[in-house]
């Protein structure tokens, strides 16, 4: 990568670590006037606001901070649904700013060293995987006449779940390729 390359990359995680500090502080701060709201003080209403968008890191944003989105949408709808919007807009921040801050992060990753022109299957393994043997061996008839099975039929047959037989239709296209 070169220096402007880089520079840029770290412009842009500053800047999206600035937005998440910021994001992160509205959302903390409304959802604990709402747990304020509800009768707890002291050191629970401070902390109860950091479970809620702890969990939500630690899930990976798995779901759209669903907690976080609420409490920010009930403390704004005192002021109408203009008010929950704006109020929602610190939480969709937030996801929006980790969700960048994560795919720089992918992106620094080095290339790996597949063969140019083939699909790139994250956690793919090596050719002398036990899976891939069993695949070639169960699926041999139509690799041999250039079709590559469903991944529902890849699922159902060597019995795998999603992503692995994502990596395995991998392998046997490139084998139906050679």
């Amino acid at each position: 990568m070169t220096s402007a390359g880089q520079i840029s990359r770290w412009c842009t995680a500053g800047t999206v670590v600035g937005v998440a500090a910021v994001a992160a502080v509205a959302s903390y701060e409304h959802a604990y006037a709402l747990v304020r709201a509800h009768g707890e003080t002291g050191r629970i209403g401070r902390l109860v606001p950091l479970t809620v968008d702890g969990l939500i890191y630690a899930s990976s944003m798995v779901l759209l901070d669903a907690a976080t989105l609420a409490a920010n949408v009930a403390r704004g709808l005192g002021h109408g649904p203009a008010g929950a919007v704006v109020a929602a807009w610190s939480a969709v921040a937030l996801v929006g700013s980790y969700e960048l801050f994560m795919t720089i992060i992918r992106g620094t990753r080095q290339p790996d060293d597949r063969a140019p022109g083939t699909e790139h299957v994250p956690g793919a393994v090596s050719g002398t995987d036990p899976l891939r043997v069993r695949a070639a061996e169960v699926f041999a008839a139509d690799v041999a006449a250039g079709r590559v099975p469903s991944i529902r039929v890849i699922r159902s047959r060597l019995r795998v779940g999603q992503p692995r037989a994502r990596q395995v239709r991998a392998y046997l296209a490139a084998l139906a390729d050679g």
